[in-house]
């Protein structure tokens, strides 16, 4: 089956293009385009796609405020990546908080943007490593949210240990490695993790994990 794809951008050029590198595969459709987030929210209600590519900063309403009301809608499983100049955008933080699966550069080359969305199609999350640091460092800026802390005392310790394996950027291969357990079992812990916790995907399962200083920087 072909992943469906949203593209949300206020420039139709940078629509254009991805919509040529996407559909020259033949495992990917785009569904539809938008230009602003109210129509990006209301073209995801209507087509249902499996991955929308949000631009953060779009007119009427911003890729941020699209993204939480995505996330938020009951019955949509449509899962976004947020699209970021990374030098320009302030609010890639929020938008991970909201739900998004994931951020992309805008300049990445094409065979990253076609990996980005099956990665993300697949139920997995995409985190860029130049832009993660980036957001690592605004936790360190961050007051700890005591509330977390609860939360957390809801996982067994082997739970823990995953989700900080998780935080640090471990693959499932390494998870496993590491934990001396089968790819299967690391799944298992994943999806146990993500459903005491509330979390939607891995994303939200790293952000978490910083938020509440389970796992600091440079440890």
């Amino acid at each position: 089956m072909s992943v469906r794809v949203l593209l949300a951008d206020d420039q139709a050029m940078v629509r254009a293009g991805f919509r040529m590198i996407l559909e020259s595969e033949s495992d990917i459709e785009v569904v539809g385009e938008a230009e602003n987030g109210e129509q990006a929210v209301a073209a995801t209600r209507r087509l249902r796609p499996d991955v929308v590519l949000m631009d953060i900063q779009m007119p009427v309403e911003d890729g941020l405020q699209a993204t939480r009301r995505i996330a938020d809608e009951p019955g949509l499983s449509s899962r976004v990546v947020i699209l970021t100049t990374f030098e320009r955008d302030e609010y890639v933080f929020d938008a991970l908080r909201s739900g998004a699966s994931g951020f992309l550069l805008k300049n990445a080359p094409p065979e990253e943007l076609v990996h980005a969305v099956r990665v993300v199609a697949a139920g997995d999350a995409l985190l860029a490593p130049s832009v993660t640091r980036r957001i690592i460092e605004q936790f360190t800026q961050r007051p700890v949210n005591p509330e977390l802390d609860k939360r957390l005392q809801l996982l067994t310790q082997r739970e823990r240990e995953v989700l900080v394996l998780l935080a640090r950027g471990n693959s499932n291969a390494e998870l496993a490695a590491e934990l001396f357990v089968t790819e299967g079992t690391v799944k298992t812990h994943i999806s146990s993790v993500l459903a005491k916790l509330g979390l939607r995907d891995r994303v939200q399962a790293v952000v978490l994990a910083y938020e509440s200083a389970l796992v600091t920087p440079g440890e």
